[in-house]
């Protein structure tokens, strides 16, 4: 919307303050800020709100709003009066107001910074989440206009409306006064009221992705009158799944004379169907998207699949078509999978849901599948159903123009039906975000993805979203970091979620190895040894083996303490006759199941070659799919309750901690919390966690085996399997930032100085620092820079050097020698004044004058590692913090660990020993080993400057010189630019791309 002439020029119209967010319903709703072009609007509104709501309001009986109310409520400064109103339709269904106030409570403006607020929500909509939305916005708009305080007076019945104040995790205080509560808010953001906001946000999304996967009644609008096209392709799926809800036919093309299609009732508009539908499956053509999701909104349907083609994968146009549909959609509080979608499959027998162009649903089980792409996302299918694996939900979200993998995140982290989430990913909208929700996910069930387009540098057609800079390395540092499974195929994704979804995890890496061939023993043992695992002298049982012989060996194997997981690898055995058994895989596979189920609970991998009958057997047996006769566990994502016992013939695991912490007070009744998993993340029932000794820890169904067709394949999983499981166990205790720092950090004074150096008007590009100021900044962080002096001729050069004192370093700084002692630019360990001038002389005559090198004269450190120290903000993916050695290690190979900001004591302490040259700080070759203690506290300075001040967008210190005792930073280079700006932060809302 655009200002009014009646608008101050001065105070244009804020439209970064529009927002479209989540409401606890799963329902979305628009906030923007109030104009004058609203007074319709905000009567009509007024008119629908209750008595008792309106006396709430005002203290008194007010039927209606006068025209001086109305004018007083439209027009607003958005400075010191600031009106915010939410909206669904284009009609307002909730208000709020601020006006400042100075300390007698009069209006006021600046620099008073404090203000009144109040709220007004329609009936019809309390209960939603609104006003709770509203408080975070209005409270993210009142900190930028200066006010750090809100003020309110609220009728001591009014119980709603405190609650609200009370559960926002603000600081506030309360009195009663002249018949009334007043409270006083403090809008400063605290954890408690950040955790608030998550949990809100965690649950609203949640909500809105249950909307979609279990709706009790779809249409598919676009459903052609003759057999074959999208939509009735869709139909004819869904009536195949036995979907338990009502399904209609919707064509505007469709004779009146036509009733049904497919045998369920076909009408030619949503409207005509006189009844509730959730979910509306839109299959026509783009230019006929926009009258098909106007008839879905203005009668009531919650949520779209939008199969149909055309949007910002075919370019500007495109992108364009693509924003309006996903804004026409929220106008009417609905959310949208796709466009470009394959669709969506919900296999909980409550629902049984198939509206994609799968023609077969796969199987019940307890894996999640999202992916972009709808032919990635058939070959996935296709494998899981060959290897007999079942899933609980399938999302193909195409262009993903609203509903992402971060919603399905959120909805998976407390689905009980869901045990393992795979994604197939090629960009991320909100990295920041994505690894929040991956980490607090990731401590429950294990997140296993595959990242497309890695090394394009751009986003595949389609995907309308920021483009990040960091290297793909960098990326899979971060998923790691917070737990997430980092795959590079769809095979491997596969491989690694059967595997988790069917086996507890390991306790460690020792493995055992088993089989009738000793050649392949051997392929899998030197497998095992290339990924990091530490592998047991194979065991032959030699090809006269049969199952009884595999039966014993794998329970002995599972018994032995020594040993944390078990390969068995299988070739055709002999017979008695002397001819190859290639029939009997049935029986070695009951026979490897019995073992498992009698043995201690410790992941079991078949590899099989040529076994005739193995792998379906196994199949059956590691299918992820709910045994017969047994009930399918609760799943949020069903209509109706089911039960949440755990299914017969499973074998307990000991438990694996989950998330670190307890979940953050809850100021809205609670979701059900996951408890302590046992297998690959399973959470079962929703009753509080129970002391370890209590839980109920099932594990897997016995004798679901995954096998494997190649050793390789087999041992990848399960060294993902061992490190995931060695990060769960991490994250049960997480790392701190050490109070100690906060002793030697002027924080403060260190803003200041930012904010001269950066000046009143600061380029948006930023400015490097120079080398005084580089130090001056980092030494108020604790981080001493080592002095170096310009040398522009000799004479400053020993000036320098008595200054000093010797012995000294001569080197230059031009950027093409900058940290290149290999082609001369640095000399060393200069002990007087002759061999300065000499060495001066050289680097001269050898590399170009003075000017060009621009050379400095540097006291020398104690002999040590050479490292280097990084960190920089990327816009889309926040603040990382990365470690190397200096030189080759890191510039040619690439090794070079990377931790997102804010850093703990872990992560410095991991990041030091995660790269693949670490021996050499630790004593390797019997050298002394560095200082790490010095390093880590060096990362964590480094860090928390950073993260205290966004403006500081780069720093580089190299050389930092590890020695045995200390350390000493010889360079650095800091940056400084106005802060991006942090979509992780602030008041809920959905990305608009």
């Amino acid at each position: 919307m655009e200002p009014t002439p009646e608008q101050s020029p001065h105070h244009a119209y804020p439209d970064h303050w529009e927002a479209d967010v989540v409401l606890r319903d799963g329902g979305t709703a628009r906030i923007r800020p109030i104009t004058t072009d609203d007074a319709e609007r905000l009567v009509s509104f007024y008119e629908q709100v209750s008595d008792e709501s309106k006396y709430y309001r005002f203290f008194a009986p007010y039927p209606r709003l006068s025209a001086r109310d109305v004018h007083r409520f439209t027009h607003h400064d958005y400075v010191d009066r600031v009106g915010l109103a939410v909206t669904i339709g284009g009609e307002f269904i909730a208000t709020v107001r601020f006006d400042r106030i100075n300390d007698q409570g009069r209006p006021a403006s600046a620099p008073a910074d404090e203000a009144e607020v109040a709220f007004l929500v329609q009936d019809a909509h309390q209960g939603r989440g609104v006003a709770s939305a509203l408080l975070e916005h209005i409270a993210a708009v009142a900190r930028e206009r200066g006010i750090r305080r809100f003020a309110a007076e609220v009728l001591p019945a009014n119980n709603k409306m405190i609650k609200v104040f009370r559960d926002a995790g603000f600081t506030q205080q309360r009195s009663f006064e002249d018949g009334s509560v007043h409270l006083t808010l403090d809008l400063e953001p605290t954890a408690e009221s950040l955790a608030v906001q998550r949990a809100r946000e965690q649950r609203a999304e949640a909500r809105s992705v249950q909307r979609l996967l279990a709706p009790g009644s779809v249409a598919v609008v676009g459903v052609g009158r003759a057999p074959g096209g999208v939509g009735r392709t869709v139909l004819r799926n869904l009536l195949g799944s036995g979907f338990t809800g009502r399904a209609y036919a919707v064509n505007t093309s469709f004779p009146e004379e036509t009733e049904t299609v497919e045998g369920v009732p076909a009408h030619r508009s949503v409207g005509g169907i006189g009844e509730q539908v959730d979910l509306a499956v839109v299959a026509v053509p783009a230019d006929r998207v926009p009258e098909a999701v106007a008839d879905c909104g203005e009668h009531g349907v919650q949520g779209l699949v939008v199969l149909s083609a055309g949007y910002a994968e075919r370019g500007a146009e495109g992108r364009e078509r693509q924003r309006e549909l996903v804004r026409q959609a929220r106008s009417y509080g609905m959310r949208i999978i796709g466009p470009n979608a394959f669709g969506i499959i919900n296999t909980s027998d409550a629902v049984r849901l198939n509206a994609s162009l799968a023609p077969e649903s796969p199987k019940a089980g307890r894996i999640g599948l999202f992916t972009q792409s709808g032919a990635i996302g058939i070959a996935v299918l296709s494998g899981l159903h060959r290897r007999g694996a079942g899933l609980s939900a399938f999302i193909s979200a195409g262009n993903r123009a609203d509903v992402s993998g971060n919603d399905f995140l959120q909805y998976w982290f407390e689905d009980q039906g869901t045990d393992v989430a795979l994604l197939y990913l090629e960009s991320l909208g909100n990295p920041r975000k994505f690894t929040r929700l991956a980490r607090r996910t990731a401590a429950v069930k294990p997140v296993v993805v595959v990242k497309g387009a890695r090394h394009s540098g751009a986003n595949p057609p389609g995907h309308a979203v920021p483009v990040s800079r960091i290297p793909d390395a960098t990326v899979s540092a971060l998923m790691r970091q917070a737990g997430v499974i980092r795959v590079d195929t769809v095979t491997e994704m596969v491989d690694v979620g059967l595997l988790l979804a069917g086996q507890p995890l390991p306790d460690g890496p020792r493995v055992a190895i088993l089989g009738n061939s000793e050649s392949l023993g051997l392929l899998t043992y030197d497998a095992c040894l290339a990924e990091g695992l530490r592998p047991r002298p194979p065991r032959d049982l030699t090809t006269a083996a049969g199952p009884g012989d595999f039966r014993d060996a794998l329970g002995e194997a599972l018994a032995d303490r020594k040993c944390d997981a078990v390969i068995v690898t299988a070739i055709p055995w002999v017979g008695e006759n002397g001819e190859a058994e290639t029939g009997d895989g049935e029986v070695l596979a009951a026979a490897l199941r019995e073992a498992a189920a009698t043995g201690p609970a410790k992941p079991v991998a078949v590899v099989h070659v040529e076994m005739g009958g193995l792998a379906q057997a196994l199949a059956v047996a590691a299918s992820t799919a709910t045994p017969p006769g047994t009930r399918p566990a609760a799943s949020t994502a069903t209509r109706p309750a089911t039960s949440t016992a755990t299914p017969p013939g499973t074998r307990p695991a000991a438990p694996i901690a989950t998330e670190p912490g307890a979940r953050a007070a809850d100021p809205e009744p609670p979701a059900p919390s996951p408890a302590p998993a046992a297998s690959g993340g399973r959470s079962e029932g929703t009753a509080p966690a129970a002391p370890p000794e209590e839980v109920d820890a099932a594990g897997p169904p016995a004798g679901r085996i995954p096998a494997y067709p190649a050793a390789e394949r087999a041992v990848r999983a399960l060294a993902e399997a061992v490190k995931y499981a060695q990060w769960r166990r991490q994250a049960a205790a997480p790392g701190r930032v050490p109070e100690f720092l906060d002793d030697t950090i002027d924080e403060h004074g260190t803003a200041g100085l930012i904010e001269t150096l950066l000046g009143p008007d600061p380029d948006p590009r930023g400015r490097p620092l120079t080398h005084d100021e580089a130090r001056e900044l980092l030494a108020r962080y604790g981080v001493a820079v080592r002095p170096a002096l310009p040398a522009p001729d000799p004479e400053a050069a020993v000036a320098a050097a008595g200054t000093l004192g010797y012995p000294v370093a001569l080197k230059t700084t031009a950027p093409h020698l900058r940290h290149r002692a290999d082609l001369g630019g640095v000399r060393l360990d200069l002990a007087n004044e002759n061999a300065l001038r000499r060495a001066y002389a050289e680097l001269t005559d050898l590399l170009g004058s003075p000017a060009e090198l621009r050379p400095v004269v540097q006291a020398m450190a104690p002999r040590g590692v050479d490292t280097v120290v990084r960190a920089s903000i990327d816009a889309a993916a926040g603040a990382v913090l990365s470690f190397g050695l200096a030189g080759a290690p890191s510039e040619l190979l690439g090794d070079t660990a990377h931790r997102l900001v804010p850093a703990t004591d872990r992560d410095a302490a991991e990041l030091i020993r995660s790269i693949r040259a670490a021996p050499v700080l630790f004593g390797w070759r019997g050298a002394a080993p560095a200082d790490t203690a010095a390093l880590e506290e060096l990362l964590l300075r480094v860090s928390r400057l950073v993260d205290d001040h966004p403006e500081v967008v780069s720093v580089t210190l190299e050389p930092v010189v590890v020695a045995t005792q200390g350390l000493t930073v010889l360079g650095a280079s800091v940056r400084l630019a106005p802060p991006p700006a942090r979509s992780d932060l602030g008041p809920r809302r959905l990305p608009s791309y």
